[in-house]
């Protein structure tokens, strides 16, 4: 029997150290929040939106969609808002921190409507 040449040994060595997958901790993502949206903001346009709650705090544009954000002192809200005929609806809304049993937090959405909606 025929010894393998040294570069083919060296190639089939590197080649079955490559084939082994990278040893990494790996970390489970968290849980998606329970689908159902806050009644005091869903199916919201964007004019009343910012009448409620004022100036957003960050806007993100990706497509048609857009992200508005809220910042409170003790939480943020994140409100998407997606084209439909009469303009720009919000079909979701997340806060931070959430309730383990929904998306948005309804005590922080009372507080930033009230602390971003205009007096009159």
């Amino acid at each position: 029997m025929k010894p393998f040449p040294p570069a083919l040994a060296l190639c089939m060595l590197l080649g079955a150290c490559a084939a082994r997958p990278p040893q990494q901790d790996r970390v489970p993502l968290p849980a998606a929040p329970p689908p159902g949206e806050p009644a005091s903001t869903e199916g919201m346009g964007a004019a009343s939106l910012k009448l409620a709650f004022g100036a957003p705090a960050f806007t993100r544009k990706d497509g048609g969609i857009e992200l508005w954000r809220y910042d409170g002192a003790n939480c943020r809200a994140f409100f998407f808002l997606y084209p439909e005929a009469n303009g720009l609806v919000v079909r979701h809304v997340e806060t931070s921190p959430r309730p383990v049993d929904a998306a948005a937090d309804q005590a922080c959405l009372n507080m930033l409507r009230h602390k971003m909606a205009p007096v009159s």
